[in-house]
């Protein structure tokens, strides 16, 4: 069994230990759904099992629910310690998160109980829309 030294050294570690390492995942087994689903890429190439490997220098690609995150791997890592141990595993290379843009203003309400717009009300409606 390698020691904790060849880990962050010059060897390699299975992709699904790495993912669980670094807190991408919250459990080894989502890391190793994570990885056999198609949603992880080494180096821009799809993987297709957890036992793949990685080393210092590898960029994983990875999508997630709501956003892709583009990890450097800096180091392999020896155990899943706390997250300022794991955050010093990998380089975020990921694109900022897009801008939200302002909600749409709302329609236009009328007062409650006025009823129906009149024909004069209409006018008015369509003339502001530009309808002719």
């Amino acid at each position: 069994m390698p020691t904790p030294e060849d880990l962050t050294a010059g060897g390699s570690l299975r992709i699904d230990k790495w993912l669980w390492y670094a807190r991408v995942t919250k459990s080894r087994s989502l890391a190793q759904k994570l990885a056999t689903s198609g949603h992880v890429r080494v180096n821009k190439d799809k993987i297709s099992s957890a036992s793949k490997t990685v080393k210092a220098g590898d960029v994983l690609t990875i999508a997630l629910e709501r956003r892709i995150l583009v990890l450097k791997v800096i180091a392999l890592g020896s155990r899943r310690g706390p997250y300022e141990e794991a955050r010093k595993l990998y380089e975020d290379l990921s694109p900022p998160a897009p801008k939200k843009t302002a909600p749409p203003p709302a329609p236009a309400q009328r007062d409650a109980g006025s009823g129906r717009p009149t024909k004069r009300d209409r006018r008015k409606i369509d003339e502001f829309r530009g309808d002719s």
